[in-house]
């Protein structure tokens, strides 16, 4: 009887595994249907040849191991469905290696391309040592190893991915690159989120921004670092770069001042924030260029970490990425490249290492309330420590504005 039963199982396994099988062949068939009667007709009206587009495709198929896939026929999952990811700690993400790696090898191309990078300062206003800094964080200063088909993971997004629509203009853009004659034609290599070449531009981008950096009449991403340099560049000025103002500066924030004050929304002029008591951690006083322009409270990881008064240009690199720590990290390793700074401050501390379930329950309980988290997504972005922050104020708590394990069993219920 017990042999019957572990057949009856092994068989139950095998006739599961013959159903997903048969699921993505026909989910295959469907991808490739998708190609010739839906993407093919854009592509043609935006003056790509067949030749480009099956030379494209040829051998392409759909890429199941890429992150953030809704197959057809699936709803997509919400963050407590998701695999219990853990997100580390804010310090986590200025490891010694990245930030010495980046700041050392930068170093060496501020030296190499020194003209370059003052020609196009003067031009755009972008200060040299923060388009090293993007560079470097990108694609190692075009060191690092890219190696994806663009087609397949461009076609894969755009057919079955939470953000479908996007990247289904961006695989339409990519074909547009290929039949340009860009980067070797149709063999456009990118990450797994589609982006190419060394500043990582995604396909979009690339047709609105990539500059010709060295007067060759191309613009050419992939081998030209005088073109990557320019590039990056025109991207930051062309999304509101202000010359001669500083990125940010690290700060002591006194228990006085609300850490519940951050956001680009609460802003005012650096000069009041001095007045609050916000010393630079330096111990020099702001430029005097800054105290009346506008500046924003940033702590990424509320009380628990380094605190920065940014300006407007901080959140110019948050526009190349999302993310405070990339845009904090670009800041950092740049000052380090070209000032010579050394570590920030003030300590990272022991946070993070909750599963994003439990932060997207914390952020729910917290929607209920009536705070404006920035979406239930796991992810604690300023909207959401800064309503932890004024949840726990309201609460008769210190306010630390980031959450923590023990705050799940008083926020839900």
């Amino acid at each position: 009887m017990r042999n019957f039963f572990l057949s009856f199982i092994c068989l139950l396994n095998l006739s599961a595994g013959y159903a997903i099988a048969q699921s993505r062949v026909e989910i295959e068939a469907q991808y490739q249907t998708w190609l010739a009667q839906d993407i093919w007709p854009e592509a043609k009206a935006r003056g790509v040849s067949r030749t480009t587009f099956d030379q494209a495709f040829n051998g392409v198929r759909l890429n199941w191991d890429l992150p953030d896939l809704v197959v057809p026929g699936q709803t997509a999952k919400t963050p407590k469905q998701q695999r219990q990811a853990e997100f580390g700690s804010p310090g986590g993400y200025f490891n010694r290696g990245s930030v010495d790696g980046a700041t050392a090898v930068g170093r060496q191309m501020a030296r190499t391309h020194v003209g370059t990078l003052a020609r196009v300062e003067r031009e755009t206003g972008v200060p040299g040592r923060i388009i090293l800094g993007i560079w470097g964080r990108e694609s190692g200063y075009g060191r690092v190893d890219i190696p994806h088909n663009a087609f397949e993971v461009l076609g894969t997004k755009g057919f079955m991915s939470r953000r479908a629509e996007y990247f289904r203009g961006e695989l339409i853009a990519a074909l547009e690159i290929a039949e340009a004659g860009h980067a070797g034609g149709v063999r456009l290599k990118s990450s797994w989120a589609g982006a190419l070449g060394q500043p990582q531009f995604m396909p979009s981008n690339f047709l609105k921004y990539a500059a010709d950096g060295n007067g060759d009449g191309k613009a050419d991403i992939w081998r030209s670092e005088a073109d990557t340099i320019a590039s990056i560049a025109r991207y930051l000025a062309e999304h509101g770069w202000v010359k001669g103002r500083d990125w940010g500066f690290e700060v002591r924030v006194p228990a006085s001042v609300s850490c519940a004050l951050e956001g680009p929304d609460q802003g005012r002029r650096i000069s009041d924030w001095e007045a609050m008591g916000i010393t630079r951690v330096s111990g020099r006083p702001f430029p005097d260029h800054e105290l009346k322009g506008e500046g924003f409270l940033m702590m990424p990881a509320g009380r628990n970490g380094p605190a920065f008064i940014v300006t407007p240009n901080f959140y110019v690199l948050k526009d190349y990425n999302t993310s405070d720590l990339y845009a904090l990290f670009v800041g950092h390793v740049g000052d380090r490249i070209q000032f010579g700074v050394g570590d920030f401050g003030a300590p990272w501390g022991k946070v993070g290492g909750l599963y994003r379930s439990d932060v997207a329950a914390m952020q729910a309980a917290l929607v209920e309330m009536g705070h404006d988290v920035g979406g239930v997504d796991g992810l604690p972005g300023f909207k959401t420590r800064r309503s932890i922050g004024r949840w726990q104020e309201a609460t008769g708590q210190a306010a630390t504005c980031f959450p923590e394990a023990q705050m799940k069993a008083l926020l839900v219920k």
